[in-house]
């Protein structure tokens, strides 16, 4: 092979632009990474402009880089269809000529609804197209006041047949029994949906929530795919999120369930510390699962700025600002309570955030002390003085003043490095 180890992430339903056909579809004119940017002010993604977003869209609010280290471009879809499985599969090299069959306009037929209902011993409500948030909004206090017996079924502008449940009513062994029935049912040709989906959520104080046992009963590839091919050749297939699904287990050599994106990249960190050979394909879906399906960009756009920050800086600015706050808190008013405020910018030359601890209790430099021994036995002997000395070689400037009867504590860290 010419590289040993290649990861392909796909930030779900990220698009830069409307497709030559995107009339066909109803997408004319869409650009998702345009219209995320044109909400978000700042909007800072600094490690995907380096790599060259900003040379295929260029943005109103993003920072271009004049010099960016990756190879770039966009990409057309040579499949009919725009749902996960196709576009999943179309990159493993499957080129589908016939889209999967959808129910978006009228829901599912009258007889696959009374089969589902006579093999499951559910009854069915909902049946028809519509956002997760929408139909539990709208259905499951009648799914719980039912206490299970009825079960919403719904679908989406995808070919899915999509069964949601109450973890703690339905269950989730309930919930997948009946999955695995309505996928039973949907392999008739005039029936046959790309996804069957578990989608399991939790009530509380009156708020549905998903939560993260969704499962997938994914038809499997109708040829060999990329995937089939290394794993045939003694190469490692590596899949995150829900990559096993989409592919229904075809050609994985290695799976790793995801939580959320953030957990995602969290895992395909993880791997990237490993030794292996072949092909680690990831799935980012709560892009299009939590924001994209809502139709909320700005929500879009920060778990993009999360995803941009690498995550070693985001906990090395959590750590910081948990120890500096916990510090005013335990020292400036003792035993008195006060105020402290902390105020955060994002500054754009260089590209860092700034953080400002001020407080008015007794003026006390943290870091006018000597820094603490760590060696072995001094750090066994020591009470403290190691979060200022974390704080210090974590931050790339920190810095105290004394102004106006107020402790200021000022702390900077570069986000483009």
């Amino acid at each position: 092979m010419k590289y040993k180890r290649i990861f392909t992430i796909v930030i779900d339903s990220f698009g830069v632009g409307a497709m030559y056909n995107a009339k066909e579809y109803g997408d004319e004119g869409t650009n998702t990474f345009a219209h995320i940017d044109e909400n978000m002010d700042p909007f800072i993604i600094p490690n995907l402009m380096k790599l060259g977003l900003g040379q295929i869209q260029k943005p109103v609010h993003a920072i271009i880089n004049e010099n960016p280290i990756g190879y770039y471009g966009k990409m057309n879809e040579l499949s009919v269809g725009k749902d996960t499985m196709t576009g999943h599969w179309e990159m493993m090299g499957l080129h589908i000529t016939e889209p999967f069959i959808t129910f978006t306009e009228n829901g599912f037929p009258e007889e696959l609804i009374h089969e589902l209902e006579k093999q499951t011993g559910h009854i069915v409500i909902g049946n028809k197209a519509a956002s997760g948030t929408e139909i539990l909004n709208e259905l499951a206090a009648q799914e719980i006041q039912s206490n299970a017996k009825k079960m919403i079924v719904y679908t989406s502008a995808d070919s899915v047949l999509q069964i949601c449940g109450n973890e703690e009513i339905m269950g989730l062994d309930e919930l997948y029994r009946c999955c695995q029935i309505a996928r039973d049912i949907t392999m008739k040709p005039e029936w046959k949906v790309g996804r069957v989906i578990a989608r399991p959520y939790i009530e509380r104080d009156g708020q549905y929530n998903r939560t993260s046992h969704r499962h997938d009963y994914a038809l499997s590839p109708f040829n060999k795919t990329v995937l089939d091919l290394l794993k045939e050749n003694q190469k490692d297939v590596i899949a995150i999120g829900k990559i096993e699904d989409i592919f229904n287990g075809n050609g994985i050599t290695q799976s790793y369930h995801s939580n959320s994106s953030i957990h995602g990249m969290e895992q395909t960190l993880e791997v990237m510390k490993k030794d292996f050979t072949g092909l680690c394909f990831v799935n980012l879906v709560d892009f299009d699962a939590k924001w994209g399906h809502r139709r909320n960009p700005v929500g879009y756009g920060k778990e993009l700025e999360a995803f941009d920050c690498p995550m070693k800086t985001q906990f090395q600015i959590e750590v910081a600002v948990e120890e500096i706050f916990v510090n005013i808190v335990s020292y400036a008013y003792r035993p008195e309570v006060g105020e402290a405020t902390i105020r955060c910018a994002v500054e754009e030359e260089p590209l860092q955030v700034t953080i400002q601890f001020l407080d008015h209790g007794k003026p006390f430099d943290p870091l006018a002390k000597e820094d603490a021994d760590t060696s072995g036995e001094a750090l066994e002997e020591r009470e403290g003085g190691l979060g200022i000395l974390m704080v210090k070689k974590s931050m790339d400037d920190v810095r105290y003043d004394y102004e106006n009867g107020k402790n200021i504590l000022t702390i900077r860290k570069r986000l483009d490095e």
